[in-house]
Protein backbone atom coordinates (compact mmCIF):
# COMPACT_ATOMS: atom_id res chain seq x y z
CA UNK A 1 0.00 0.00 0.00
CA UNK A 2 3.14 2.36 0.01
CA UNK A 3 1.39 5.82 0.80
CA UNK A 4 -2.25 5.00 0.22
CA UNK A 5 -4.68 5.88 2.29
CA UNK A 6 -7.69 3.75 1.93
CA UNK A 7 -6.62 0.43 3.57
CA UNK A 8 -10.06 -1.64 2.38
CA UNK A 9 -8.98 -4.85 4.78
CA UNK A 10 -9.50 -2.69 7.96
CA UNK A 11 -13.17 -1.43 6.94
CA UNK A 12 -15.14 -2.89 10.04
CA UNK A 13 -11.98 -4.17 12.06
CA UNK A 14 -9.88 -4.01 14.50
CA UNK A 15 -6.61 -2.68 13.07
CA UNK A 16 -3.44 -3.86 14.22
CA UNK A 17 -0.43 -0.71 14.09
CA UNK A 18 3.58 -1.08 14.72
CA UNK A 19 4.37 2.21 14.86
CA UNK A 20 7.83 3.98 14.28
CA UNK A 21 9.37 7.21 12.92
CA UNK A 22 9.54 5.76 9.30
CA UNK A 23 7.31 3.42 8.66
CA UNK A 24 4.27 1.46 9.79
CA UNK A 25 2.75 -1.53 9.44
CA UNK A 26 -0.86 -2.54 9.59
CA UNK A 27 -2.46 -5.48 9.67
CA UNK A 28 -6.13 -6.71 10.48
CA UNK A 29 -6.61 -8.86 13.93
CA UNK A 30 -8.89 -11.39 12.01
CA UNK A 31 -5.75 -11.07 8.96
CA UNK A 32 -4.37 -14.13 8.04
CA UNK A 33 -0.48 -14.68 9.26
CA UNK A 34 0.49 -14.86 5.41
CA UNK A 35 -0.64 -12.01 4.30
CA UNK A 36 1.28 -8.78 4.30
CA UNK A 37 0.85 -6.20 6.13
CA UNK A 38 -0.06 -2.65 4.37
CA UNK A 39 2.63 -0.33 4.74
CA UNK A 40 2.38 3.73 5.08
CA UNK A 41 6.21 4.66 4.60
CA UNK A 42 7.33 8.69 5.96
CA UNK A 43 8.84 10.41 2.83
CA UNK A 44 12.19 11.50 3.52
CA UNK A 45 13.38 13.56 0.67
CA UNK A 46 16.35 15.18 2.83
CA UNK A 47 16.94 12.06 5.10
CA UNK A 48 16.31 14.46 7.92
CA UNK A 49 13.91 11.81 9.65
CA UNK A 50 16.48 9.01 10.08
CA UNK A 51 17.52 10.18 13.65
CA UNK A 52 14.93 11.69 15.25
CA UNK A 53 16.68 12.70 18.14
CA UNK A 54 19.97 14.10 17.77
CA UNK A 55 22.66 16.25 19.76
CA UNK A 56 24.51 17.72 16.96
CA UNK A 57 24.44 21.64 17.45
CA UNK A 58 21.76 20.82 19.99
CA UNK A 59 22.88 20.85 23.55
CA UNK A 60 20.01 20.32 25.31
CA UNK A 61 19.19 17.30 23.18
CA UNK A 62 15.65 18.19 22.45
CA UNK A 63 13.56 16.64 19.62
CA UNK A 64 13.36 17.81 16.07
CA UNK A 65 9.75 18.11 14.62
CA UNK A 66 8.27 14.84 13.22
CA UNK A 67 6.86 14.62 9.66
CA UNK A 68 2.99 16.03 10.15
CA UNK A 69 2.11 14.60 6.76
CA UNK A 70 3.37 10.86 7.46
CA UNK A 71 0.94 11.20 10.44
CA UNK A 72 -1.93 12.74 8.19
CA UNK A 73 -1.68 9.94 5.21
CA UNK A 74 -1.28 7.03 8.67
CA UNK A 75 -4.44 9.07 10.02
CA UNK A 76 -6.49 8.50 7.21
CA UNK A 77 -5.33 4.59 6.47
CA UNK A 78 -7.03 4.17 9.98
CA UNK A 79 -10.36 5.90 9.65
CA UNK A 80 -12.32 2.64 8.13
CA UNK A 81 -11.05 0.65 11.42
CA UNK A 82 -13.71 -0.02 14.10
CA UNK A 83 -10.50 0.05 16.60
CA UNK A 84 -6.95 0.40 16.36
CA UNK A 85 -3.77 -1.24 18.67
CA UNK A 86 -0.95 0.52 18.43
CA UNK A 87 2.50 -1.20 19.04
CA UNK A 88 5.22 0.54 19.52
CA UNK A 89 8.85 0.26 20.71
CA UNK A 90 10.24 3.37 21.93
CA UNK A 91 9.65 5.51 25.42
CA UNK A 92 8.97 8.89 26.37
CA UNK A 93 9.66 11.70 23.41
CA UNK A 94 11.01 8.63 21.36
CA UNK A 95 7.63 7.01 21.38
CA UNK A 96 6.22 7.28 17.87
CA UNK A 97 3.03 6.03 19.51
CA UNK A 98 2.85 9.15 21.24
CA UNK A 99 3.45 11.30 18.45
CA UNK A 100 1.43 9.85 16.61
CA UNK A 101 -1.88 9.85 19.15
CA UNK A 102 -1.07 13.47 19.69
CA UNK A 103 -1.06 14.26 15.68
CA UNK A 104 -4.35 12.42 15.69
CA UNK A 105 -5.98 13.77 19.03
CA UNK A 106 -5.23 17.37 17.74
CA UNK A 107 -6.26 16.58 13.68
CA UNK A 108 -8.48 13.34 13.53
CA UNK A 109 -10.14 13.34 16.98
CA UNK A 110 -12.19 10.36 15.20
CA UNK A 111 -8.98 8.41 14.72
CA UNK A 112 -7.74 8.83 18.16
CA UNK A 113 -11.19 7.90 19.34
CA UNK A 114 -10.84 4.36 18.02
CA UNK A 115 -7.04 3.95 19.66
CA UNK A 116 -7.90 1.23 22.32
CA UNK A 117 -4.20 0.86 23.32
CA UNK A 118 -0.62 0.91 23.27
CA UNK A 119 1.86 -1.84 23.74
CA UNK A 120 5.55 -1.17 23.67
CA UNK A 121 7.19 -4.06 22.31
CA UNK A 122 10.39 -4.62 19.83
CA UNK A 123 8.93 -4.23 16.55
CA UNK A 124 11.36 -4.18 14.73
CA UNK A 125 12.38 -7.43 15.80
CA UNK A 126 9.25 -9.15 15.53
CA UNK A 127 8.38 -10.78 11.82
CA UNK A 128 4.96 -9.62 10.24
CA UNK A 129 3.31 -13.53 10.82
CA UNK A 130 4.35 -12.63 14.55
CA UNK A 131 2.71 -9.32 14.38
Amino acid sequence: MENKTDVVILRGKIAIAAVDFHKTRIYALDQDSDDRPETVTAEDPRNSYHNVYHRAGNPDGTYEADNDEYWKLLCESLHDANGIVLLTNGTGKANAGHHFLAYAQKHFSEVAAKILGEVRCDISDLTDPQL
